[in-house]
């Protein structure tokens, strides 16, 4: 077995790596660049080496500083996470040469495999189905163009090299294309080195399902069971879960056994995972495609752990250290269900925009995922496991991946794995920055979700206006009025005792009116009950004025025990409170009802009318500039394209006019709402 080994990863994956190793009783060495000195895995490792600047092309993408520091440290092995180095066949040989092991697949498979173009080619010959498109080398646009005429819109421009999302562009016309074409290839050269693209048919109503490969040295290959990730924004995983609500044991052993045999016909080892895109249209199960193999530790792999109990990082290394696999495909069960939701740092109501900045305040349901040595820990505590690498007042980087941790739930059945993501959740305490944790929220409770009809374009079909926070019905708002009173009960108790100058003489009041959005909700609040117009609540919570999460306990049993907990973000905002909870940030004003019949609304403002600016909507690089002053354009007509967190996006005109200034170059370096240009 290894004695040291080298992460050369950063963030969640690496602090995940070194968890295992540690349990291992392996060393383990960490590389960091300037952005990341004072990261969690870098504290985490038994020793850490600088490799460079922030920018990941002069820090963790120079395979030779990686490699300088595996020597100079001694490790004998080389584990590469996701991304960055993980898949470049060039960088196992470089350790090869070295005498370091790599901790994932041979260099033949990566080759073959890494390579979207190629890997459809064996993945045809090798017998397994594959969704009809162009996979040769496409000349220019015009060439472009011809090719998806051929196939048939819509189609998919899809960067070689690609992965994550990144270098993907969906196309509905040939207009589709030649906007897109020329951009597919520039993130697929800035993300990953290579320009190539291929053009295939974007199947639609699709499932996305993958299959995890995991084999050894000695010839044994297995399937892990298959996970779900149709939930996708922009082609990026939101959401994955395993198993599958749609794969039958007949589908998912017919899928199994197809992508062992892919991964045999490469002389696969090591951890894998197959990606197949799904009709689900069919229900006979039968229609499912190849669409990538990604030789490497895939970011969902915990909700595989979590159903069958195996360590996938502990197994890598021992395939890496030569060992036979210990299980045998018989022995792969499922236990339960398991959910994972990535948290990003982005805003979901203003467009999943990026929210890169400092984390003012980080505080996650339960502590950062630990292994108890049973295996227990694969599910985290209570069924609630957290992978993170970021700290309170650590920085969210504009030069990495925007996660900020995956939250993992597991239980016996899907609906109670939902629940416990919606009440985890409602557990994380982000200041700071913009984050996605109410729409994760809003996802778990959509009743589209809780059917398991499920599709890539989920996203796109039921929040096609964008994200408003979640829906609240008529139970949530008598709840959140309860709440809100109660709070604003404490806070004039507080007031009324005043250095203890008062004692006991005066009492808050009893009687509250709760203005909830459009609702006017009468609440009288004494020591044994809470009604809100009239209607008994059941609460029991405890509040200290200042507290920043509360947990309210609704309709108990006559023990007051076993009823419905709910976790509450509680923020003071004039005449009122911010209560966020089950997906939304809720605005109550609460008033004494002896004030409130007296008290008069403020005028409202109307906000300026901004759609004659074209402002940029994320920190980002203004990559291009298509008009100049005195251009005339049209409602819809691309203006600019900045780039950030090395996606490039289209800025279109909000309405026609005339360009009357413009304020940006391309190559500035652009902040959040800097104006770019102004439109008569």
């Amino acid at each position: 077995m290894f004695k040291k080994i080298l992460i050369a990863n950063r963030g969640e994956i690496a602090c995940r790596v070194i968890k295992t190793a540690r349990r291992m009783g392996i060393a383990t060495v960490a590389v960091y660049s300037d952005a990341d000195a004072r990261a969690p895995f870098v504290q985490m490792a038994d020793e850490a080496v600088h490799i460079g600047p922030a920018a990941a092309s002069e820090s963790y993408l120079v395979a030779d500083k990686i490699i300088a520091a595996a020597k100079q440290t001694g490790a004998d092995a080389v584990h590469p996470g996701y991304g960055f180095l993980s898949e470049r066949a060039s960088f196992v040989e470089a350790l090869a040469a070295e005498n370091i092991a790599f901790i994932g697949p041979p260099v033949n498979a990566i080759a073959a495999m890494g390579d979207k173009i190629e890997s459809k080619k064996l993945a045809r010959e090798a017998g397994v189905n594959v969704v009809p498109g162009f996979v040769g080398e496409i000349r220019d646009t015009d060439h472009a163009v011809e090719i998806s005429n051929d196939i048939g819109y819509p189609v998919m421009m899809k960067a070689s090299a690609g992965g994550g999302g990144k270098g993907m562009r969906l196309a509905y016309s040939e207009k589709d294309v030649r906007e897109g074409f020329e951009a597919t290839k520039r993130e697929g050269l800035n993300s990953f080195g290579d320009d190539r693209v291929f053009i295939e048919k974007f199947i639609e109503n699709p499932r996305h399902i993958e299959i995890q490969i995991l084999g050894d040295q000695h010839g044994n290959i297995l399937y892990l069971n298959e996970r779900e990730c149709s939930i996708q924004r922009r082609h990026q995983k939101v959401v994955e879960e395993a198993p599958s609500p749609f794969v039958t044991p007949k589908m998912r052993k017919a899928m199994g056994e197809q992508c062992v045999a892919l991964s045999r016909a490469v002389g696969y080892y090591s951890a894998g995972t197959v990606e197949l895109i799904v009709s689900g249209a069919d229900k006979s199960g039968e229609s499912f495609y190849f669409l990538e193999m990604n030789t490497r530790l895939q970011v969902e792999h915990p909700v595989t752990e979590a159903i069958t109990k195996i360590d996938i990082v502990e197994q890598m290394i021992r395939v890496a250290a030569g060992e036979k696999l210990a299980m045998t495909q018989d022995e792969i069960g499922i236990d339960g269900w398991a959910i994972e939701n990535r948290v990003y740092a982005e805003d979901p109501y203003r467009g999943f925009l990026p929210s890169t900045g400092r984390l003012v305040r980080y505080d996650p349901p339960v502590e950062g995922w630990t292994d108890d040595g049973e295996g227990n820990g694969r599910r985290g505590v209570d069924g609630v496991r957290v992978d993170d690498g970021v700290y309170d007042g650590g920085e969210v980087s504009m030069f990495y991946d925007p996660m900020i941790a995956k939250l993992v739930t597991w239980a016996p059945t899907r609906d109670e794995a939902a629940d416990l993501q919606i009440a985890a959740l409602d557990a994380f305490d982000i200041e700071g920055l913009g984050h996605n944790i109410d729409f994760l929220s809003a996802v778990m409770q959509h009743p589209r979700f809780r059917s398991g009809e499920l599709t890539t374009g989920f996203i796109a079909e039921e929040y096609p206006e964008g994200f408003g926070g979640a829906p609240a019905d008529e139970t949530l708002g008598r709840r959140l009025a309860a709440v809100g009173t109660f709070v604003a009960t404490a806070h004039a108790d507080r007031a009324r005792r005043v250095a203890g100058q008062l004692g006991n003489r005066l009492a808050p009041p009893a009687n509250w009116v709760v203005e909830l959005g459009d609702a006017r909700l009468e609440v009288v609040l004494s020591e044994d009950k809470v009604t809100v117009d009239g209607t008994p609540v059941d609460l029991a919570m405890e509040y200290t004025p200042g507290q920043r999460l509360v947990s309210a306990v609704f309709d108990t049993d006559e023990d007051g025990e076993n009823g419905e907990t709910m976790t509450v973000k509680v923020e003071a905002v004039p005449a009122g409170f911010a209560l966020t909870t089950r997906g939304a940030r809720h605005r109550l004003r609460v008033l004494p009802a002896n004030v409130a019949r007296y008290q008069k609304h403020m005028i409202e403002k109307t906000p300026p009318d901004m759609t004659k600016f074209l402002v940029c909507p994320m920190p980002g690089l203004l990559v291009s500039l298509n008009v100049g002053e005195g251009d005339k354009v049209e409602q819809g007509q691309p203006l600019a394209v900045v780039e950030a967190m090395k996606m490039e996006n289209i800025l279109r005109a909000e309405k026609s006019g005339i360009v009357k200034s413009v304020n940006a170059k391309p190559g500035e370096s652009l902040a959040v709402d800097a104006i770019i240009l102004e439109l008569e």
